[in-house]
């Protein structure tokens, strides 16, 4: 799709038109695929004038728009089409848009850009008549009767409110009305980005206040929304129609940054264009080499992000393949060919973008010398950046929803009993974005609420997956935190959160989450459970913080004595203090700082215990108290004064501390295995005779107990820390699951004392 404007956007000298031919030159004759010549709308307008069709022709006006239609479907029934041009045009007929065309152009124009993109002809139908039912004496209910109940739902989805009846709040309601309708149809926000494409390319007509206002929408709602559903096609060109906008000087700087380039009588990227192809046809691949121009807002990226600007920063080159395999057999050869630039390579073919984009990423550098200028000074090698897709990939990044067609409609050998009950659409098209957009704009308490967590909640234009540990993901945005997933998993209900284990390691509800992270979210059995007005400050999704300050409001002075936004507490030396201090009164070492107690070999009778081997006959063993090591744990030993050898677990934050000190690490296995004393810590919430239902579970395996300590509970959470003699560590495993299965606990692990830092 053409990035040139029918009208400039600003007025004067700068118009996207003029830009952007003067980027044309970078792109060979050879490499340019073959397009239709430029539409001129004015003049389909005054087709539009002479009245319509002789029945059951199409009319000339739409040949354009059927043309486009025909090339992505050739076998599609354009009846509908002409019907709804009729229904169009005769119902705007006499209005005329601000730029002086007759009103049936905008429409027009707006089916057309669809049309291009491959939309089918539902999509086309409904676009014809998307202002009539708003502008005109068409209803709804004519619409339904004339097109059916699929276009009637498409033209209501994009019909403005009235400011009569909302005033101020008829835009972000609109918006609201339409996210609401994308919901359950996509094709309602494609039909959207194009009306608002064509207004961007007929702006200039309006006073500069009003081109200002309609562009930062545009660029607050619009683009991210495109972004988003992957139309990158409209994406790019609105983007450097508000870049022309809003920041005239800079747009006309880039542009005369790409027409100076297209001046050039070299073209660096059409020379790597013709090496590749010499390459892949070595090779056997199938291929299509083409050069991509880089839009205006990308140079632009590009000048800000490393200043001076050569010849391959005004493109990229693309690839085009017919199988998946190609991809990674283009890439193969390219690498073994060229110099690979190793850290540009990005693999969004295995893991696509939430946005259905796919492709491979990678970049080549060109040899030095022909980046040098004859008897010049060696100057830093280019780097040409290069995407490998197939055509049906290229197809969707451009077009992205649009390319899929009619997601509703059912395939040739479906069957009854899979189709949705009730009526619901089945829509595969749906992101989880969207899913939590439309949960979260009903809790929105007003329009200027909406409106503004809207705007936020678009600028996060990246995406991560959690996993849950049911198997169950969840989508979340790029820095969202354990509060978020509470909030996304369990709604309000997440008031009742009271800690995280990400990964299997208890964390705090603030800890921010990773792409692939596993979530197990701890929930309190208090139903009058509160969250924390401190959780607003690590709530990243508007779901969690709408909801949390909701509960806020309809609890003043609340929040203050909820769960501690540290959530569960990482096991450090501090936290088990108390249970060290009751190992001290036992007159063990376990007291002090575990590298201490370790460095030290401090004195301590050595009990009955699992047989330690040394590599140095005749040393004293120990086991360290810090991390009680039991096999069949990996172990590793220290030698301490008096000859004595400490023994750790090798995860053992003594170790580390000791290693990097330089201490040498010593030999040691498990020999014959008997009884063992072993630390562990349980997590729970509190309740009623817990601890003797923990003390019954243990001594059930035929464990003792040498000491216990129990803390004070802590928002409904209890942390029992257990020194247990084993008479065989083989039963260590049991031990724990008896432990876990005690009702309201929900962890048990081996205590794990921290180093003192060194």
């Amino acid at each position: 799709m053409s990035a040139e404007a029918t009208n400039p956007a600003t007025p004067g000298p700068v118009a996207p038109k003029a830009s952007a031919a003067a980027t044309a030159p970078a792109v060979p004759r050879a490499d340019r695929r073959k397009s239709r010549p430029r539409i001129d709308l004015r003049r389909l307008g005054r087709a539009a004038l002479l009245g319509p069709a002789v029945r059951g022709k199409l009319p000339d006006a739409i040949g354009h728009v059927v043309e486009a239609h025909r090339a992505h479907h050739p076998d599609a029934d354009l009846d509908p089409l002409r019907r709804a041009y009729v229904l169009a045009e005769s119902s705007h007929r006499g209005q005329m848009r601000k730029s002086g065309e007759p009103y049936i152009t905008h429409p027009l124009a707006v089916t057309l850009i669809l049309a291009e993109l491959g939309a089918e002809t539902t999509t086309l139908t409904a676009s014809l008549l998307h202002d009539t039912v708003e502008d005109t004496d068409v209803t709804l209910e004519q619409v339904r009767e004339q097109f059916g109940e699929e276009v009637r739902y498409l033209v209501d989805g994009v019909t403005k409110l009235e400011k009569v009846d909302y005033g101020a709040a008829a835009e972000p309601e609109t918006f609201r009305k339409m996210l609401v309708a994308t919901g359950s149809d996509v094709r309602v926000m494609s039909i959207k980005l194009a009306d608002r494409l064509h207004n961007m390319r007929t702006l200039g007509v309006m006073r500069p206040e009003k081109q200002a206002r309609i562009a930062k929408v545009t660029r607050d709602v619009l683009i991210p929304l495109a972004e988003r559903l992957g139309v990158q096609a409209l994406k790019t060109e609105m983007e450097d129609l508000v870049f022309a906008i809003l920041h005239p000087e800079e747009y006309e700087h880039t542009r005369q940054l790409i027409a100076e380039n297209a001046a050039r009588p070299d073209d660096p990227l059409a020379e790597v264009a013709d090496e590749m192809r010499g390459v892949l046809r070595e090779a056997g691949i199938q291929a299509e080499v083409l050069i991509r121009p880089r839009h205006f807002v990308s140079v632009h990226r590009v000048a800000r992000k490393r200043g001076q600007l050569r010849g391959t920063d005004f493109g990229r080159l693309l690839v085009l393949v017919n199988e998946d395999a190609d991809c990674y057999a283009v890439l193969g050869e390219l690498h073994t060919c060229m110099t690979p630039v190793v850290s540009e390579f990005k693999d969004f073919i295995a893991v696509p973008k939430f946005n259905l984009y796919q492709s491979l990423h990678t970049a080549v550098a060109l040899p030095q010398a022909r980046t040098d200028s004859p008897g010049g000074t060696p100057i830093a090698a280019q780097v040409v950046e290069v995407l490998i897709r197939t055509h049906q990939m290229h197809k969707v990044a451009e077009a992205g929803v649009v390319a899929l067609g009619n997601p509703y409609a059912p395939a040739s050998d479906a069957v009854v009993s899979d189709a949705p009950a009730d009526g619901e659409r089945a829509d595969p098209t749906r992101p989880g974005w969207l899913s939590r957009l439309l949960d979260w704009q009903q809790a929105a308490p007003d329009p200027d609420t909406f409106w503004s967590t809207l705007r936020e909640d678009l600028a996060q234009d990246r995406e991560i997956t959690v996993f849950r540990p049911d198997g169950g993901t969840l989508g979340l945005p790029e820095g969202a935190t354990c509060v978020d997933a509470a909030y996304a998993q369990y709604g309000e209900d997440a008031h009742a959160c009271i800690g995280a284990r990400v990964n299997g390691r208890l964390a705090t509800l603030s800890t921010v989450l990773k792409d692939g992270d596993t979530v197990q979210l701890l929930m309190g059995q208090d139903p009058a459970s509160e969250p924390s007005r401190e959780w607003l400050e690590h709530a990243h999704t508007p779901a969690a913080r709408i909801a949390i300050q909701r509960w806020l409001a309809t609890h003043p002075g609340g929040g203050t004595g909820a769960q501690d936004m540290t959530g569960t507490r990482a096991e450090t030396a501090e936290d088990t203090a108390p249970a060290r201090r009751a190992d001290a009164a036992q007159g063990t070492a376990a007291s002090r700082p575990a590298d201490a107690a370790a460095a030290e070999g401090t004195p301590t009778t050595r009990s009955r215990g699992a047989d330690v081997l040394v590599d140095r006959p005749g040393t004293s063993v120990r086991l360290a108290r810090c991390c009680t090591p039991v096999p069949p744990d990996e172990i590793t030993g220290f030698a301490v004064r008096g000859g004595v050898v400490t023994v750790h677990r090798v995860e053992c934050a003594a170790v580390a501390h000791m290693k990097g000190k330089g201490r040498a690490e010593l030999g040691v296995r498990w020999g014959d295995t008997t009884e063992c004393r072993v630390t562990l810590v349980a997590e729970s919430f509190g309740r009623p005779h817990l601890l003797a239902d923990l003390t019954e579970a243990i001594s059930s395996t035929g464990v003792d107990i040498v000491s216990a300590t129990v803390e004070p509970p802590s928002q409904q959470r209890v942390r029992h820390t257990y020194t247990l003699l084993l008479p065989d560590a083989a039963r260590l495993p049991a031990l724990m699951r008896a432990m876990r299965d005690v009702p309201g606990v929900y962890d048990v692990a081996r205590a794990q004392h921290q180093a003192a830092g060194s």
